[in-house]
């Protein structure tokens, strides 16, 4: 399909879909796609590699000002890099899952992040997703989609996912308690919070399958699109 640039922002709680749906989305409409929750476990990743506390938030911010983050496509998924060393598997650790929320929480991560993102952003014809793509990163986004499922569903996507990765992963349970509290941590931030904006429309895909949102998405963009 040919573009017209729009930028589209989908959001949502962890776990709901958003990476999987976006990147179908792009590939649709032949937009670029942007992982922004990789790159907040990257600079998770990069401190927790270097052995930094995660209260220590001056080391933190140094991280994230420093370290270079890049992707590239992949098959089946996109690739990503800290400073030109692959690190796709490893920002999906359970421990950089465990301490993302606190790094994403801090303010001049947040601002290094964003003015990345919006650079990427700026030519149009993107899918990006997040938590806070449409009320903080693309606030003037064309299309604003917050995806959302219950948190048994999203903690048996999650399992499922860890175990085709072939990640040492805990129990469902485990993994739904995990992902509330993860929600709780997100949605009650003091910096950008997960926050639904007020110009989203909202899918709950908790008995849709991919292609499903897929499509529903795509109709949201097609529409818009054309008016």
């Amino acid at each position: 399909m040919t573009t017209n640039g729009l930028q589209v922002a989908i959001d949502g709680p962890a776990s709901a879909g958003k990476s999987t749906v976006a990147k179908l989305v792009a590939k649709r409409f032949g937009y670029v796609y942007c992982d922004t929750g990789a790159m907040y476990r990257s600079v998770t990743l990069a401190a927790l590699r270097e052995n930094v506390a995660m209260d220590d938030t001056a080391a933190i911010i140094k991280i994230a000002q420093e370290i270079h983050i890049s992707f590239e496509a992949g098959d089946p998924e996109q690739r990503v890099f800290i400073n030109d060393q692959e690190v796709t598997k490893a920002i999906r650790s359970n421990e950089v899952a465990a301490n993302v929320s606190a790094v994403a929480a801090i303010p001049e991560v947040r601002q290094e992040m964003v003015k990345e993102q919006r650079q990427i952003a700026a030519q149009g014809g993107i899918v990006m997703d997040g938590r806070d793509i449409g009320t903080t990163v693309l606030p003037n986004a064309s299309v604003k989609i917050f995806l959302v499922a219950s948190a048994h569903e999203r903690a048996r996507r999650r399992f499922e996912e860890n175990q085709a990765k072939g990640i040492a992963t805990t129990t469902i349970e485990e993994l739904q308690k995990a992902i509330e509290l993860r929600d709780q941590k997100d949605s009650t931030r003091k910096v950008s919070p997960l926050t639904k904006a007020a110009d989203a429309v909202e899918i709950d895909s908790t008995h849709l399958s991919i292609d499903e949102v897929v499509d529903e998405i795509s109709k949201i963009i097609e529409k818009k699109r054309n008016n």
